[in-house]
């Protein structure tokens, strides 16, 4: 049998035509990858903010970065595009595309948890009405141990407000290690003399308008029933100080808030310490949240709830409160408000807040920074109570 041979086509010279270039995918840069990994990677950790943040306790790790990282990462990996231009790097169209997308998917489910309040750009603050009640909660960092007692009590007066709410009536030693109880009680009568005072382990309430009733809410239930409880076991258990105050003829119901801080800052983020402490203080924090939750959804009254909540806007922990009442910041004027470092050289988030229900509008809200006496902003609320119906 004659066999068949299958003869390459010539050229014109007469030597056989090369083969063909196998056709290969084609390969992405280093960077392109670099961009794919860092929006993909975004991107779940945004989708896992939902079903996970404030309900296990790993994901306040993660949530210890600036919320504003929420808007800024996305915003930096669109740029990226443009700057892989600008340093010569070609980024092929379709990775570009898928990266844009995962960037402005990312933005658009990060942004509630961005800690930015465009609400302020268009509501700002109102005009303040006759007979509006000033507001001013306060984080006094040790009771003022930053500064002389003089000045301390100086810069509280300065507000001239009708109602304060003060956090950390308490003596710490230089590491804020151990907390002891201190009584500054006569102080405190002497410079506020037309005021009422409550005051709860580390909470005090000063208010020019009578208290007419404070009710134990939370872990704090327990503790009250106690015949003679100790101090370290008021101040443990009662975060929230409850005072309801009579307005003209209408019941306001003040909540002072300090929430247990999540994190020991002595201790080193590799340390396996840092991450026990996380786990152990999240069912303390959560039992504070749920009786304060609790409380305001049966309460029927105007209500206002301010204080250090060591909880930033990344946090699903504040979620529920967020959901039920609104922000006072929404009346502040700033587009990214902030409370916390102010005695540090990171100051990008905000731990303090002021929320209000039907009945109290708010007529403007001011973050203000005291570095010589807290590490926390002032927060001044002023708001109208309208008539009972």
């Amino acid at each position: 049998m004659a066999m068949e041979l299958t003869r390459q086509p010539a050229s014109p010279t007469g030597e056989a035509a090369p083969e063909p270039a196998p056709v290969t995918q084609p390969r992405w840069c280093r960077y392109t990858r670099l961009l794919l990994a860092a929006g993909t990677g975004w991107l779940v950790l945004v989708l896992l903010q939902y079903p996970l943040s404030g309900r296990w306790w790993a994901m306040m790790v993660l949530n210890l970065e600036p919320p504003v990282a929420f808007a800024a990462v996305p915003l930096l990996l669109l740029a990226g595009i443009p700057a892989a231009r600008l340093a010569r790097r070609r980024v092929p169209r379709r990775p570009a595309l898928i990266v844009g997308a995962l960037a402005l998917t990312g933005l658009l489910l990060g942004h509630p948890w961005s800690g930015l309040n465009p609400a302020a750009l268009w509501q700002g603050g109102g005009t303040v009405p006759p007979g509006a009640l000033k507001v001013v909660s306060f984080n006094t960092l040790a009771w003022g141990k930053s500064t002389t007692p003089e000045r301390f009590y100086q810069a509280l007066k300065a507000r001239n407000a009708d109602v304060y709410l003060l956090q950390e009536y308490v003596w710490s030693d230089q590491d804020d290690a151990n907390e002891r109880q201190i009584d500054d009680m006569a102080r405190i009568r002497k410079e506020f003399p037309d005021y009422q005072v409550a005051v709860q382990g580390e909470l005090v309430t000063l208010s020019r308008y009578p208290i007419v009733s404070r009710p134990a809410i939370g872990p704090y239930r327990a503790t009250a029933r106690a015949a003679s409880p100790d101090w370290y076991t008021v101040y443990r258990t009662g975060k929230v100080l409850r005072t309801d105050i009579g307005v003209r003829g209408q019941v306001v119901s003040l909540y002072n808030v300090h929430i247990p801080v999540q994190v020991d800052m002595r201790e080193s983020f590799l340390s396996p310490a840092f991450y026990r402490t996380i786990h152990d203080r999240e069912a303390a924090r959560r039992a504070q949240y749920k009786g304060l939750l609790d409380d305001v959804r049966a309460n029927r009254n105007p209500l206002l709830v301010a204080g250090d909540f060591n909880t930033t806007a990344a946090m699903g922990d504040l979620r529920p409160l967020r959901s039920a009442l609104d922000d006072a910041a929404d009346h502040g004027g700033s587009l990214w408000p902030t409370s916390w470092n102010e005695q540090g050289r990171l100051r990008l988030w905000r731990l303090d807040w002021t929320f209000t229900s039907a009945g109290l509008d708010v007529a403007r809200h001011a973050l203000t920074a005291l570095p010589e006496v807290s590490d926390h902003r002032l927060q001044e609320t002023v708001v109208s109570v309208e008539a009972s119906r």
